[in-house]
Parts: C-alpha cells; structure tokens; sequence
C-alpha cells in the first residue's frame, strides 16, 4: 500500500533523529558484513542460488525422456517440486505472487504425463483444467510448441520455421544470427539443427496432448483475416514459403548448413560451462548433439551434459535447478558493498575476491567483436566461464569492486581496470547507450519473427545499464564533458518516463531503474537539483508504503501502470533509499522509515527473507529471484547513509 503522507513532504526537510539511527545502522552493517565473511568461498568468490519458477524442472523431466538417461528417483523429486509450486486454481505462475502463465502451465502438465501420471492424479487434471481456460496448445508460444513437437505432441508443420540455412546469412546482411540477442543466439543456433531433423521420440503411454487443444477455430480465423502489411505479415509468409519449399532447396543446402550450425555450436562450447553458461541454450545443445548422432559417450556429448546437470540443486525429497551461476556477479556486488560499508581494500576477504576477479577476466574477442570489430578483447561474464559472452553490466560491476580493492600484485589489478574501462567505451552504442552484449542490437522490426514470441530477441541500450556504466565512471574520475558520458547523460534524458521514473531491464522494475539512474547521473557530475534527479525521487517518495519500505511486482512488465506497487521487499527498499539518497534526501523522513523497515526486518544473522523476484530475465516470460539480492543492496544502502550522514 502507498503512503499518502509522503506526496505532499517538502524535498529538503532535514530529520531530527537521524543520529539515534547510527547505532543500529552500525550493528546491522557488521552483522551482514560478518554474514558474507563467513560466506566466502574458499577460492575467494562468493555466488548465491539462483532461483525462478517450475518450468526449469519440468524441461529436466523433459529432456531425460528425450534422451533416455530417466533417473525414477530424480524424476519423482523434480514432480514433487512442480506439485509444490502449483497454484490454488490448478496452475503455474512465472513469478512470485503471480497469476497462471499458459506456458508454464503447459510444461509442468506435460512433464507429470512424461512421469506416468494421467488425469486421474488430481494435479495433472487441475492442471489441464487450467491450460485450457488459459487457451490451450492453440496459444503456446513457438518454444513451448517446439518441446512438444519433439514427442509428436505438436505437429511439425505447424511450428514455426528455424532452418539452419540462416547461418549461410552474412554478417554484413541486414538480418543475420548476430542481430539478434546473444542469448537467443544461443537458443536459436542448436534449435536450428533440431528443427531440421524434426526428430520424434516414442512418449510414454500416458501422454495425450490432444485434448489440450481449443476448438474455438472462429478465433482463428477471425486471426486470420488480418491481410493489411507489416512485418508480421511479411514474416509470416515468409514463413510458410520456408516450409513448402524447405524438400526443394534442403537437399542442396542442408548438409552444409548444418555443419556451419554444428562448428558454431561446438566453439561456443570449447572454453566450457556449456553453450553460453545458461540453462535454455544448454539444454537445447545436448538434443541438437543427439540429432547429428553424438553417442551419449562421446566427450563432446559428456561435457555438455555433465555442465547441465551441474545446474542441478538436489535435496532429500526435492530437485530443481538453477538457470546459471551468478559468481561473478555476486562477488563484485559483495566486494563493492563490503567496502562502501567500511571493510578496507586490503581486507584478507576483499584481497582474495580481488584476486580471483582479476583472474576471471576475458581477455578473447567474443561474439561482440562482430558489430564491434575494433574494440580491445576484455571484461568480464556473469557465470564462472563464459567467454564469448563478456557483458558490460558485470564489467562494471566488476570494475567498481576492484577499484578501491588492494592485491599483492598491484598492477595486475590495474592493467585489467585500463582493459576493462576501454573495452566498455568501445561497446557504447550509436544511440549513447549501452545493452549488455553487443552494440547497437536494436532492430525492432526483428521482434515479429515467429520464433521472437519469447519477447528477447534484442539486445538494445538500457538504461539501467547505462546508468551503471556511467556510475562506474564517475568512480574513475570522468566527468560530464567527457564525450561519452555527456552522450549517455542524454540518452537517459530521452528515456525517463513521463511521470519522473526509469524503466528496470535486468530488475524489477521502475524501482531498479530510477534508482540506477538517479545514482549514475550523480556520479557522473549531475547535481541532485537537477530536474530529471528531482523528478526521479519525487517518483520514488510517491511509492514509499506505509511499513517504509518499497516493492514491485514483476507483474509492471505486463502493465505498467502498476508501477512502484507490490509487498515491500528488503533488496527494493534499498534501491530506493539509495536512489533517495543520492538525489540529495539523506535526512528526509522517508530515508529514515526505509532504513528503521530494514533494521526490523532483519534477521540476527544479518541477512534478510525475500521471496518475491525482483530480477529479470525475459520481460513477461522468464524472472529470477536472486537470493544475494536481499542481503548485499541492504549493506550497500546501510553504508551510503553512514558515510552521507555523517558528512
């Protein structure tokens, strides 16, 4: 619920109890900062469980079917876990608190029949219940139609087109593989090969799909009726002329497509943690390697598999899995709270998070270099080995936590600072912007291809990343007259939302994005009486709720009108008192509720519960619940009030 009382607070009153707050600040500062410290891996990193909703486990029962390796145990623990997570009206959400999502509907009911249930077991049938209120196998999306497709339970005339001819495209062709998002370029490329050799695997008795469908053919055809021009329409016949012409041209195209799609695949697998380090793209390259005949004991096939199922997090009588490893991540955002909550630089913990960054750093010229042929070769990934595909928010991420950082081999740190600053510079796009791995992936018109239903199929400028990257900066001492930061300074200009706020790509969701901002355009050199600041926090003290805290749902992504609404949660709260406090409100009222919200809510171990997911994936289609979240945003607000308050 909203505070009304906080519309009308005047933007400079000063709090006249801040001081009492100091002490509890302190106590709570230490004990998260004792928290990580005993959290710390052995080799110096820290990485937390990443978390999302039933589908990850329901594609694991999926795949061991298709490829014969069931485990029964297994198996029976990963049902368990979808039954779990099922909703009161026979369903599944893709977010926490979050209504049925048709989808994921879909693949949870279809993995309890690949287990041998049939509708007799009272949640397969609720289940179907709902998938069919929610519009059946006539409104999945291309990639849900695609899994089924490989057990015969969706016609393979009827999905949609992905032939590996689209890797003879060249790189200097209006459309090819590279102008699409790097992680849909990874999902794509093995479905290419799959989608060409159509493959169908004999399910198990008890899976029927034929009821999932709607009848209501009027709707369709009333879809159908749409004859005006567009690019969808365009790419529809497209479409279906790839699919009557695919047995002329196939014969003389095929094999050496697929090899190009095949020698892709294989090199984006070499430096390991499997194809792009993330779970749909790792999934889809072990049934690609089955298409083109890799026996299960074959390296190749071994190592892909082995870094699946590496995903995998098993209890007593539950399995799901995580979607990736966030380690780098995780360590520059505890490494940079630790110390802007007063842990030195050359603290034995931050020396040995410091070092291993440092040694995780990419020094290939990935995928990137494609569209950016002439930037130097660095930066860092999110996941523990991801070498094509360095990103630019964990490079300065990373490049904050290593700058007040102190090794024994000083200049390492600094030769990887120099390459990593000059590798973001050379990835700004034309717009002044930045996305998170490649420049200028912004062709909007390629977001009606068929199989762009997943809503990722671009990589364009952000603008919480181009907050950080222009934070990361200010760090370093540019300043508002360096050229590329005055061109991000008015690409945020241009993207600020009319009532004052910032739309969140990677968070969820305004919240995320104005706080970014708002602390990006403050280091960067933007006084805090700025307009586009103060509306920002204007925005913010507008959605303070009455406990003090701040939340938001994911469900803002699919209606933004419900912007800045949604249970207060522990990793929101600081952004926003973060956002707050670097637009100048260090003593206002509102700061001190947020903080006295987390000083109560926090656990005396020094960590905090959150159960909502407040990351982002895929816009609408796939969210995270990042379980450091809630405990390093916390330590990082607790430490910039201490050090403003006291100034």
């Amino acid at each position: 619920m909203v505070s009304d009382a906080h519309h009308p607070v005047p933007l400079n009153c000063v709090g006249t109890v801040f001081s009492s707050l100091i002490e509890r600040v302190d106590k709570a500062i230490e004990a998260t900062q004792n928290y990580f410290l005993r959290n710390q891996k052995s080799a110096g990193y820290w990485v937390f469980p990443l978390e999302n909703d039933a589908t990850i486990g329901a594609d694991y029962v999926m795949l061991m079917h298709y490829i014969g390796r069931v485990d029964p145990v297994r198996q029976q623990k990963a049902i368990r876990w979808i039954v779990d997570m099922q909703l009161e009206d026979g369903g599944w959400n893709i977010y926490y608190g979050g209504p049925s999502e048709l989808n994921a509907t879909v693949k949870c009911a279809f993995a309890m029949q690949l287990a041998g249930y049939d509708n007799r077991f009272e949640p397969l049938r609720r289940a179907e219940e709902c998938l069919i209120r929610l519009g059946g196998l006539d409104e999945v999306n291309s990639y849900t139609r695609f899994y089924l497709g490989l057990f015969g339970q969706y016609p393979w005339n009827r999905l949609v087109s992905m032939p590996p001819e689209l890797m003879f495209l060249p790189t200097s062709f209006y459309f090819n593989i590279y102008e699409i998002s790097s992680w849909s370029r990874a999902i794509v490329v093995p479905m290419c090969i799959i989608w060409s050799h159509k493959p169908i695997k004999t399910p198990p008795p008890t899976v029927d799909c034929r009821r999932w469908w709607v009848t209501d053919k009027s709707r369709r055809g009333r879809r159908n009726l749409r004859r005006t021009f567009s690019w969808r329409t365009f790419f529809m016949t497209l479409d279906a002329i790839l699919k009557r012409s695919d047995r002329l041209y196939a014969p003389f195209t095929r094999r050496e497509a697929l090899r190009r799609a095949e020698s892709w695949m294989l090199e984006h697998m070499s430096r390991g943690g499997g194809l792009a380090a993330v779970y749909p793209s790792m999934l889809n390259s072990i049934i690609a390697l089955d298409c083109l005949g890799y026996d299960f004991e074959h390296p190749v096939y071994q190592e892909a598999y082995n870094e699946y199922m590496k995903l995998m997090m098993e209890e007593e009588d539950r399995l799901w899995f995580q979607p990736c490893f966030s380690p780098t991540w995780d360590s520059a955002m505890v490494m940079a709270a630790l110390q802007r909550s007063g842990i030195p630089g050359d603290h034995p913990a931050i020396q040995r998070s410091a070092e291993w960054l440092v040694n995780q750093e990419i020094q290939i010229r990935g995928d990137w270099q494609v569209k950016n042929p002439y930037g130097p070769a660095g930066g860092w990934a999110f996941e523990y080995n991801n070498d094509f595909y360095a990103d630019t928010d964990d490079t300065a991420m990373v490049l904050m936590a290593l700058r007040t950082a102190r090794m024994p081999r000083d200049a390492r740190r600094e030769a990887a600072i120099q390459r990593g600053i000059e590798w973001l510079l050379s990835m700004q796009s034309s717009d002044g912007g930045w996305g998170a791995f490649d420049v200028d992936n912004n062709k909007e018109f390629l977001n009606l291809i068929p199989f762009a239903d997943h809503n990722a199929l671009l990589d364009p400028s952000t603008a919480d990343v181009t907050a950080r990257i222009l934070e990361m900066l200010g760090e370093f001492g540019y300043n508002t007259h360096f050229s590329p930061a005055s061109r991000a300074i008015q690409f945020l200009r241009n993207q600020q939302e009319k009532d004052g706020s910032w739309y969140g790509r990677w968070g969820v969701n305004y919240i995320y994005g104005t706080w970014q901002v708002i602390t990006g355009l403050r280091k960067i050199g933007i006084p805090p009486a700025d307009p586009a600041i103060q509306r920002g926090v204007e925005w913010l003290l507008r959605y303070q709720h009455e406990d003090g805290g701040w939340g938001e749902s994911c469900a803002t992504y699919h209606d933004p009108s419900l912007r800045g609404q949604g249970n207060s949660t522990p990793s929101q709260t600081a952004w926003a008192l973060m956002g707050l406090m670097h637009g100048g409100l260090v003593h206002h009222p509102a700061v001190e509720r947020g903080l006295r919200y987390l000083l109560d809510t926090q656990k005396p171990e020094g960590s905090w519960d959150e159960e909502e997911f407040t990351g982002t994936g895929f816009p609408r289609v796939y969210y995270l619940r990042y379980t450091g979240y809630r405990n390093y945003f916390p330590l990082m607000a607790f430490g910039l009030f201490r050090s403003l308050a006291r100034e």
